[in-house]
């Protein structure tokens, strides 16, 4: 088959192209493990709720949180830059491959969290 230069130009964009998303989509599943998250988040359960989904208001709902924001707000807690002194004790045990499967779990539930609709 003859191809001229304007073709074999679109085929390489095409090539490399899909190579990129391929490269995107593992990299966000790269992160954490949903099940290990799961069995990590035991401790999480009493005040969060065993899905995330915390019935004690004062708590904060993590199902269906951003994976990005539970990933930053536990680093923040582990390393002293955000202070709460009963999540900066759970923080600081916690590896960077927990965080992302606490992460990856809790980001994965179903949330009841709700938009408050402005009148």
């Amino acid at each position: 088959m003859n191809m001229n230069k304007a073709s074999k130009l679109r085929v390489l964009a095409a090539y490399l192209f899909s190579g990129t998303l391929l490269i995107a989509a593992g990299s966000a599943n790269a992160g954490g493990d949903v099940e290990a998250g799961k069995a990590a988040s035991a401790t999480c359960a009493a005040c969060h709720g065993a899905d995330g989904n915390s019935t004690i208001g004062t708590n904060p709902k993590l199902a269906g949180q951003y994976e990005s924001y539970i990933v930053q707000a536990l680093k923040a807690y582990r390393s002293g830059s955000r202070q709460n002194a009963i999540m900066s004790g759970f923080a600081a045990a916690l590896t960077d491959q927990q965080i992302a499967d606490l992460a990856a779990y809790f980001s994965s539930q179903e949330s009841d969290l709700q938009t408050v609709v402005p009148k």
